[in-house]
């Protein structure tokens, strides 16, 4: 198997050979050749190209033949290490399976005007037929309709796709030069609008063989592109000579809406300008390393006239072209949260609004947004540390650091924090930092880095007691190596966060038992309580109850006791007219007593409630007639009553 680094190497070996530029697409291929290099070819490269194609499934073929393709990618992964050499080049056949994979379906976006128009078409089909759709689509004759926006340049409508080596997705658009123009004023709003329009300059430095994609405004004009050429190659606006511009393009004041380049894309190559005074011992150095900072001066001393610097002021300048532009954050800063908005602000003014989101606060703020939420929001940390005197820095920025698809990632993976180390306060001030919080081994490795060796980007994924750099990536790369990088090091952070997510759902898990064996015992202990305290309340109600029913009895006991010493003696002789009365209780005992018959009928109910009776819970009823003598006069005698001289009464108890 493989290691990492020699996949990387395979990987770019077989993009190379095989013009496929999507690394997902490269990469399904080499893994279905278990990451051989030649058998991955000979499955891509089509038959006509000498490529052995195998009628066979799976079997190798005895002498397998190998195209000029393959053994030129053989020659060149030679001169590479052994162990990515050797585990590279072996002679294996691709199988049917690969084979069928040769016939793509490729996606295709045109772009005519304010029209745009989607093409799917399988590679066997030519360019003509793309024209055929479009004639439907755009209502374009196609006879009157030029293609552009071809890697290879311009070609013919008979010319297969798959000829081609196209990348599944591809922008082209359509040019119509044989069509009518537009009225004078549709041309004021056309030019009008191009100004707000962006244009991608794909520029070749032809003593390098190195291709840059720059995106400038239709208001920028044709000398602001020279200079920052200039910054890329450090060939001198003077010594550079272009190929591409348009025969109207011959005023370098002239803006790229009014040159007559083509839309959106368009193809120019530089290369510098060959003189007598000029060595070429001087001139082998500029064609080795663009990234070399090479021996200028009286170049840039020639270039100062045309803008306007006069002897006396060229002295004054540095050759960094740092020092034209405004600084990216101020010397000493000490408020991080400041000095970031500043970053922001100028990073936008020189590269545009396509860029990284960077974190607005301190090292530590940018720390506790990434390592210390739930382990399922958490993210890597990406610190980029910029530094303006570096010639990588511009290339980095504006074509990786400001790609679609770096900016999308780090978007939605990574938490970015920014620093400037131009100034030397600000450099300091970062490798405190750096040995503060991931310890002196990492803040040597960042101190001993040299200016042309920034920018840096330093991947940081959070762990429980410490921080861990998982990656230091230089300026000198490119948009895929930088996008394998990210990929690479959030694959290392997605297992470490798988980790902690199964470990914090333990723990949550472990404390939500915890925490409803709590609750469980807490309403346990509720209930206890509040029993407990029922059972109080119904105590104290039973003898509040009993107390008042015993003050009760008294009260009626006092009430009896009272009645019955006030009673009359009862008569003996009959020297005065009797009543004899007999009341019958409701438990059916018999009271019977004799009264005098003048006495009034208060007494005998006094009488009754002295035996415990009164006459405001029980009623006394005579028989004949039935009448409830409670109801009648208490004041009138018995005789009055015809209580005499003898009556059975009964007693019943009130409703």
């Amino acid at each position: 198997m493989a290691s990492n680094t020699d996949r990387e190497m395979i990987l770019a070996d077989f993009q190379a050979c095989t013009g496929i530029e999507n690394i997902d697409e490269a990469i399904t291929l080499l893994e279905q050749n278990n990451w051989d290099l030649v058998a991955a070819i000979n499955g891509v490269i089509p038959q006509e190209n000498g490529i052995l194609q195998s009628e066979y499934s799976g079997d190798a073929l005895p002498n397998p033949v190998f195209s000029t393709a393959a053994q030129t990618a053989t020659t060149a992964a030679s001169t590479s290490p052994p162990s990515s050499s050797t585990s590279a080049f072996r002679p294996v056949v691709p199988s049917r399976q690969i084979v069928e994979r040769l016939s793509r379906m490729l996606n295709f976006n045109v772009e005519y005007r304010d029209k745009t128009a989607d093409v799917v078409l399988e590679d066997s089909c030519t360019v003509g037929d793309i024209k055929q759709i479009l004639e439907n689509e755009l209502q374009i004759p196609a006879s009157k309709m030029l293609l552009k926006g071809w890697k290879s340049g311009d070609v013919e409508d008979s010319t297969v796709l798959r000829n081609l080596h196209l990348p599944k997705n591809n922008n082209l658009y359509v040019l119509t030069p044989e069509l009518q123009l537009p009225s004078l004023s549709s041309q004021s709003s056309a030019l009008q609008e191009s100004l707000n329009k962006n244009y991608m300059l794909i520029i070749t430095h032809r003593e390098v063989q190195r291709e840059y994609s720059l995106n400038f405004s239709g208001s920028c004009t044709i000398q602001e592109v020279k200079r920052n050429v200039y910054d890329l190659t450090s060939i001198p606006v003077r010594h550079q000579l272009w190929e591409g511009w348009p025969q109207s393009a011959q005023d370098d004041s002239m803006i790229l809406a009014s040159s007559g380049i083509d839309f959106p894309c368009h193809r120019l190559t530089v290369s510098r300008r060959t003189s007598p005074v000029q060595t070429r011992e001087h001139s082998e150095e500029q064609c080795t390393d663009i990234h070399m900072i090479s021996d200028s001066d009286g170049d840039d001393f020639e270039d100062a006239t045309e803008f306007g610097v006069d002897d006396g002021e060229i002295f004054s300048m540095s050759s960094s072209s740092a020092l034209r532009k405004s600084p990216m954050m101020p010397e000493n800063a000490e408020n991080e949260a400041d000095a970031l908005l500043q970053f922001t602000g100028e990073f936008s003014s020189r590269y545009g609004d396509c860029h990284p989101v960077f974190f607005i606060g301190s090292l530590e703020g940018s720390f506790q947004e990434a390592f210390y939420g739930k382990a399922r929001d958490r993210k890597l940390l990406a610190i980029y540390l910029h530094h303006d005197e570096s010639v990588l820095t511009n290339v980095f920025c504006s074509q990786m650091l400001c790609a679609e698809s770096i900016v999308s990632y780090l978007s939605q993976n990574f938490i970015t924090w920014a620093w400037d180390m131009t100034k030397e306060a600000n450099r300091a001030r970062f490798l405190t930092l750096c040995t503060r919080h991931f310890g002196s081994v990492v803040a040597q490795t960042v101190r001993t880095q040299k200016t042309d060796q920034f920018p840096l980007f330093l991947i940081i994924m959070g762990k429980r007691s410490s921080n861990e750099v998982l990656n230091v990536i230089q300026g000198n790369t490119s948009v895929d190596e930088l996008m394998m990088r990210l990929i690479s090091a959030m694959e290392i952070f997605t297992a470490q966060q798988q980790e902690d997510i199964k470990d914090e759902d333990e723990r949550e898990a472990r404390e939500n038992v915890k925490r409803e064996q709590d609750e469980a015992y807490r309403l346990s202990l509720e209930a206890d309580r509040a029993k407990r305290e029922a059972q109080e309340r119904e105590i104290a109600e039973q003898f509040r109850l009993e107390q008042i029913r015993k003050e009760q009895e008294e009260e009626r006991e006092a009430i009896r006791l009272s009645l019955e010493q006030s009673l009359p003696p009862e008569p003996l002789e009959e020297s005065e007219p009797l009543s004899k009365l007999r009341i019958r209780t409701p438990s059916g005992e018999f009271l019977e007593r004799r009264f005098l018959g003048s006495s009034p009928l208060q007494v005998v109910l006094d009488f009754v409630a002295s035996k415990g009776y009164p006459c405001q819970e029980f009623k006394l009823i005579s028989t004949f007639p039935r009448r409830d003598v409670t109801q009648l006069d208490p004041n009138r005698s018995l005789l009055d009553l015809k209580l005499y001289p003898q009556e059975t009464l009964f007693l019943e108890a009130k409703e």
